[in-house]
């Protein structure tokens, strides 16, 4: 065979595994809802378990889980579980008012810190029934944060500039093309500081404490579990285990509940093509949390 048909050959081999991999991503996409597993089952009544091990990009998926939850006639409680250095503002928000509503519906909700549940990840926890973290969880760091970055110089020394049509003075406020005015640093502490505000709003709501020692505790410090316990920011301290037999105590159960969570199925597309696009979407979320205001 000539070198000419080896290449027609491989260009349609190649051709028709990515026809593959899209049919079979269509098909997963048709079929790809998350089933729901017993991790533990006893006589007792359910806890079901919502894990949020991220960055808080989107509420989506979180506030999904919670309402089904919330009607599964079957489960006593829920448990979520936070591992999150925090995100963007309005995604926590919309989490927090779900498990506040999934709590004020009667179904109680405990909060079970790992490793880190600060800034969005702490705003989220303050929704629910009881905090319970360990005494080396990192949490608090209650404050909002507005970053962006400046290449004008370097564009500068390179020989590159930009035009900006717009349609009003503050219409390109954060353009990485040219120097913050004063003014508009100005404007956007306002806003900040009004984000900053329906954050404490909510310290002071649902710790029930002082606005003042709300706003003293709200300087973006981080706290370990022990000192956030000792200054009135979680309710306990304990294990993920403690979290689960306290959540099933406030459900009415008596002794070790059954354990209810989702089985997350792995895509056949997802494992092949993950490693090819992870470094990309790290990179985008990264520039697309770096240009909004996060918790």
């Amino acid at each position: 065979m000539t070198n000419t048909g080896k290449t027609v050959l491989w260009i349609i081999g190649i051709f028709f595994a990515f026809v593959f991999i899209f049919w079979i991503s269509i098909w997963q996409i048709i079929k790809s809802d998350n089933d729901d597993e017993f991790i533990k089952s006893s006589s007792s009544g359910t806890v079901a378990i919502i894990e949020l091990n991220e960055v808080i990009e989107e509420s989506g998926d979180i506030v999904r889980q919670l309402k089904k939850y919330k009607k599964n006639n079957s489960v006593r409680s829920i448990l979520l579980r936070v591992n999150s250095p925090g995100g963007g503002v309005a995604a926590s928000q919309e989490i927090y008012d779900e498990v506040k509503k999934t709590r004020n519906s009667g179904i109680p909700v405990v909060v079970s810190m790992g490793s880190v549940a600060a800034s969005g990840g702490y705003y989220i926890s303050l929704g629910a029934n009881k905090i319970m973290a360990n005494p080396g969880t990192l949490t608090g760091s209650i404050g909002v944060i507005f970053e962006f970055m400046h290449f004008n110089k370097m564009f500068d020394k390179v020989g590159i500039s930009t035009t900006t049509i717009k349609s009003g003075k503050y219409k390109d406020v954060g353009s990485p093309f040219r120097e913050t005015k004063a003014e508009e640093k100005i404007r956007l502490q306002i806003m900040l500081d009004d984000v900053y505000a329906q954050f404490v709003d909510a310290v002071v709501i649902e710790r029930k404490m002082s606005r003042q020692k709300a706003i003293e505790l709200a300087d973006g410090s981080v706290y370990t579990g022990r000192q956030a316990f000792e200054l009135g920011l979680i309710d306990s301290l304990g294990t993920y285990e403690d979290a689960i037999m306290l959540a099933g105590k406030l459900g009415g159960i008596d002794g070790e509940p059954s354990i209810l969570k989702e089985k997350k199925k792995e895509k056949f597309s997802d494992l092949l093509l993950s490693k090819i696009f992870s470094s990309v979407s790290e990179v985008k979320n990264e520039t697309l949390l770096k240009y909004s205001f996060q918790y």
